[in-house]
């Protein structure tokens, strides 16, 4: 499919946005799990987990906006999702949020296997890509180790 530039920026901008908010659901996800573990393994969490992802989402949030702003495109909010019941407990949020980080991860996979941010040729949305990548690639080892030897 042949796509102006116009079309092909928003494009860019609506794909970027599904995967922030994935990086926000892991977020609130990694919150309540926060909540539910004791003092030790919650250090642990906010350091290997929480903190990583936290970096990726505000990287992402401020590459949406940098790129908007230069393309003049309309910017947007994004509300803090719900980390869902409490019954779900500290496993059950540390799940969803690897499962929420892989689909973020995915998402920007698939857009740079798209080329558009190359045939839009801007930098810095390519660089912000790849960086929110980066601070996601071990959020499922790092989750593992966490359950591994959490209660130790």
């Amino acid at each position: 499919m042949a796509y102006t530039t116009a079309e092909a920026q928003q494009e860019l901008l609506d794909a970027l946005a599904g995967a922030i908010e994935h990086a926000g659901r892991a977020l609130a996800a990694l919150g309540a799990a926060y909540e539910a573990l004791d003092e030790r393994n919650a250090d642990r969490l906010e350091a290997e987990l929480f903190g990583p992802v936290q970096l990726a989402y505000g990287r992402a949030k401020r590459t949406h906006a940098q790129f908007a702003e230069r393309h003049g495109l309309p910017g947007r909010s994004f509300e803090s999702p719900s980390p869902g019941v409490p019954s779900t407990g500290a496993r059950g949020f540390i799940e969803s949020a690897v499962t929420a980080a892989a689909a973020a991860d995915a998402a920007l996979a698939a857009l740079q296997d798209s080329l558009l941010p190359a045939e839009v040729g801007d930098v810095e949305l390519r660089a912000g890509i790849t960086e929110v990548r980066e601070r996601l690639a071990d959020v499922r080892r790092s989750a593992r180790e966490l359950e591994r030897t959490r209660g130790r």
